[in-house]
């Protein structure tokens, strides 16, 4: 089942990343036919005023501003998982500097051939990206200050295994900050179930406390949960999963589903 997740969110971001931003942002998996009519926007938070920013590496898929919160200093040397087009990359270069280095890290070969792309464009020697698994990444130990990444771990499978080596290829004292998907309360089965919502959209996501939890249980100290929005989905593609009074209960009881920015600490 593992396998076939990765072998789904591969061709779909192939996909993806074939396509412009407009037509990602017209449905919440980037691609139409899965929950074609929602906008994405309702994931995306704006990147535009920070300093950095690219367009061209901004496909709108994110769901948080980890660099806002991961305070990356100049010298740093950082790591981003599931770089995409290398928006948080390029906005990370902005504050390392030139005395820094970005690696960005995807396993989807359409998204990094955009990605180099787009640096070759830029110009930056301290900016490369590898391709690798997030569970396995092709990386040395105790190479980085700080790891980022943008509403990517909720579409890996065995979250422990993926924290387990942002740990290792954390330094001491580094840290990271992530935004990701996570659930409150209980989604119906069938939404949960459906594989075209691994990409973009919530299914990979799991309860808020089991992820926290995963982050202790992976060594990590000092968690704080930055910002944790909402994020609605349209009442009409929710009754493709859900009864109306399924969807009229969850709003009153706080399930749903909810962006969180988190970040933690190697220490030991």
């Amino acid at each position: 089942m593992d396998e076939n997740i990765k072998n789904v969110v591969k061709e779909k971001y192939g996909q993806i990343a074939r396509q412009s931003k407009a037509q990602n942002q017209s449905s919440c998996c980037g691609v139409g036919g899965c929950c074609s009519t929602v906008d994405y926007s309702v994931f995306n938070d704006d990147y535009k005023q920070m300093e950095g920013y690219n367009p061209d590496a901004d496909l709108g898929l994110g769901c948080g501003l980890p660099t806002e919160f991961a305070g990356i200093k100049a010298g740093d040397a950082v790591l981003d998982l599931g770089s995409g087009a290398g928006n948080d990359c390029f906005v990370a270069r902005s504050i390392v500097g030139d005395t820094g280095h970005v690696t960005g890290l995807d396993f989807t070969k359409e998204m990094l051939k955009l990605a180099r792309a787009n640096n070759l464009k830029m110009g930056y020697s301290n900016v490369e990206f590898v391709q690798g698994d997030i569970e396995e990444m092709p990386l040395p130990d105790s190479t980085y200050d700080v790891v980022v990444s943008n509403c990517v771990l909720n579409l890996v499978p065995d979250k422990e295994k993926a924290f387990r080596q942002i740990h290792r290829v954390l330094k001491q004292e580094g840290h990271f900050c992530v935004s990701d998907v996570v659930i409150q309360g209980e989604l119906p089965e069938k939404l949960h179930a459906d594989a075209e919502m691994y990409v973009g959209c919530v299914s990979g996501a799991i309860a808020i406390d089991d992820y926290l939890g995963i982050i202790k249980k992976t060594g990590f100290d000092g968690i704080t949960v930055h910002k944790k929005k909402a994020i609605e989905l349209p009442r009409e593609i929710l009754l493709n999963y859900m009864s109306a009074d399924d969807i009229d209960a969850m709003g009153t009881t706080g399930t749903g589903i909810f962006s969180i920015t988190v970040s933690a600490f190697k220490t030991k």
